[in-house]
């Protein structure tokens, strides 16, 4: 902690955190040893935030995160769309085909933001909001290979006729990496039997870019 910081303002932050790390919730006596602090102090963290619908406790006495931080949560993902945007729009228009962002939602993959290329004949009519299983296409097991810590080699992962985006399409998917709180992809979908040799490499690359602008 420095001068210029709220040691309470942290504290509660790390309460959210916990909270966020568990499916069953903390008592006041957990929070308090794992925050190194005194139970009265947790009580206070916990009224607080529970003032702002942050958590919320059962009846057994147990804090939860609460359902007021998913209105916050919704305003993340214009941000993350609008830091997003202009490496997609290039790699759109450099490979030719529909480019996104897509991030983890629970147990689906959600396309935040996409950019279809302005040049082609054609492309895949793909659109921000669709969500798919993360098993499935090269957007979400892109995911899941980082997640597992799988991704070797290339850096991306390729799917073939795996969504209902379109028939004969293909994808191609790269992870974001080394951004705090945010899973997610960047990747391309085309009309095409295979993705040509150059995509991949270039996914990856946007998708560090990518990467780069929310950090």
């Amino acid at each position: 902690m420095t001068a210029e910081t709220s040691q309470t303002l942290d504290r509660g932050l790390r309460v959210l955190k916990l909270l966020a790390d568990t499916d069953h919730g903390l008592t006041v006596t957990e929070l308090s040893n794992k925050l190194g602090v005194n139970r009265t102090v947790v009580y206070r963290l916990l009224a607080t935030l529970e003032q702002h619908a942050l958590v919320r406790r059962d009846l057994g006495g147990r804090a939860r995160v609460g359902l007021g931080v998913l209105s916050l949560g919704r305003q993340v993902h214009p941000l993350v769309r609008e830091a997003a945007l202009p490496a997609l729009r290039s790699l759109a228009e450099d490979i030719g085909a529909t480019a996104h962002l897509t991030l983890v939602d629970g147990a689906e993959a959600l396309a935040v933001a996409v950019v279809e290329p302005t040049w082609t004949d054609y492309h895949v009519a793909y659109r921000a909001g669709i969500r798919h299983p993360l098993d499935r296409g090269a957007a979400g097991r892109a995911i899941l290979s980082a997640r597992q810590g799988a991704m070797n080699g290339p850096g991306f992962t390729l799917a073939h006729g795996e969504l209902e985006a379109g028939a004969g399409a293909s994808g191609a998917a790269a992870p974001l990496t080394g951004v705090t709180g945010i899973e997610g992809s960047v990747g391309v979908v085309m009309l095409s039997d295979c993705v040509p040799e150059r995509v991949g490499p270039r996914v990856v690359d946007a998708a560090r870019e990518v990467a780069d602008a929310l950090r």
